[in-house]
């Protein structure tokens, strides 16, 4: 702790916290989730565990005359057995809705993820100290947004002068699910994975239920979005289901159904969108499931490659070309009951000429350039002219 300032310790409480369902409190402080407790409970599924707990979209949201914040946080981060090692992640600091520092915590606990093996193991290691100094004077809000792909217990906040909560301004709540994608990896930093960008470009407050390799149109993901106020609300659906081979197309149309009734019980008629895959060219006429290139990963690259056979397309085995046919149909037979139902095909975010351009690095996820990209390209979709977020929000 920097003794130069006379902090003031300020308890975390939920009134401070945006973007998550719930708060947990553990031995070390508060832990933030992305899905409520009862959803958890329903599914004991490592990865979907490890991806609901690590923070994309929550952030830290006060109003101060502090020139300096000091946040102790316990990091856990992610190693991939014979992958490069991966960068610490990013804290963004916002200063009056602009990004004004960006800065990462060292140590904490690791994750080591065995690919091969289809193992992982926990191993404890000692918190860190974020620090921000030197910031302008003056009232001003500040939002401190986590880093989207390190689960992080936040243990205490410090600051040279009291805060406050921000008062309501009245924007609206974007509520979007997704994969991996919409979960953030890869990009630059909290502030700029494609939905963030997005919901700044909007004007409204996100919370991202985007969950990598969760996407799997599990009901008690749906009771979340049912039972969470939002204004607008999006769900971008079908790369997790091939990258799992999970269902068949017999069972994802009734499955998208369910989904989408389930959320309608809760917001019966907030603008919905569905979203279809952006373009993945190992996937779209490839079955899954996606399984890691072990001969990159002997190299030192982390990339996958579409293990299934085309032949089985015949028996309903789903590709993205597949999916995105049936959820074009799924909602055009619902909107004639349902006018607040929108569709938009992922490719208009990222398509064959992006993918020319700015080619999928691992062959599944987005570079941080593309989701800048598809950030800009969802708000003049969604939020603009006669997009469907337009008149909601």
């Amino acid at each position: 702790m920097n003794a130069k300032h006379d902090w003031i310790t300020t308890p975390l409480t939920a009134d401070i916290l945006r973007g998550a369902l719930e708060w947990e409190r553990t031995e070390h402080g508060l832990l933030p989730h992305r899905l409520p407790s009862r959803a958890r409970a329903q599914c004991d599924d490592g990865q979907l565990a490890m991806a609901e707990s690590q923070p994309s979209g929550v952030r830290l949201v006060f109003r101060t005359r502090a020139t300096a914040i000091e946040l102790d946080t316990l990091p856990t981060k992610r190693v991939y057995v014979g992958a490069p090692p991966r960068p610490d992640g990013f804290y963004d600091l916002l200063v009056d809705g602009r990004l004004a520092r960006q800065a990462s915590v060292t140590g904490g606990n690791t994750l080591t993820i065995d690919m091969a093996k289809g193992t992982a193991q926990h191993a404890s290691g000692p918190s860190g100290t974020l620090r921000f100094a030197d910031l302008p004077d003056g009232v001003k809000d500040i939002e401190l947004w986590l880093p989207y792909g390190e689960t992080t217990e936040l243990l205490a906040l410090r600051t040279d002068a009291p805060i406050e909560p921000v008062p309501d301004q009245g924007r609206k709540v974007w509520l979007h699910h997704g994969s991996s994608i919409s979960h953030g990896t890869d990009a630059a930093g909290p502030t700029t994975i494609w939905p963030a960008l997005a919901a700044s470009l909007g004007g409204v407050e996100l919370i991202n239920l985007g969950f990598g390799g969760g996407a799997l149109l599990d009901p008690f993901t749906a009771r979340a979005l049912r039972d969470t106020p939002a204004d607008l609300i999006s769900v971008k659906i079908g790369i997790n289901v091939v990258n799992a081979d999970l269902m068949r197309l017999r069972a994802f149309t009734p499955a998208v159904h369910g989904f989408l009734d389930t959320i309608r019980e809760g917001h019966p008629t907030a603008p919905l969108l569905v979203v279809s895959p952006i373009l993945c060219p190992i996937h779209e006429d490839t079955p899954g499931p996606s399984a890691p290139d072990f001969a990159a990963l002997s190299a030192g690259r982390l990339r996958f490659r579409a293990a299934g056979d085309p032949a089985e397309r015949a028996s309903g085995k789903l590709t993205l070309t597949g999916i995105r046919d049936a959820l074009a149909r799924i909602v055009q037979q619902r909107a004639a009951d349902d006018p607040h139902l929108y569709y938009l095909d992922g490719r208009d975010l990222y398509g064959r000429s992006d993918s020319a351009e700015l080619p999928l690095p691992d062959e599944l996820h987005p570079d941080a350039a593309t989701h800048r990209r598809m950030g800009e390209r969802f708000a003049e979709l969604a939020f603009t002219a006669n997009g469907p977020f337009a008149h909601g929000a």
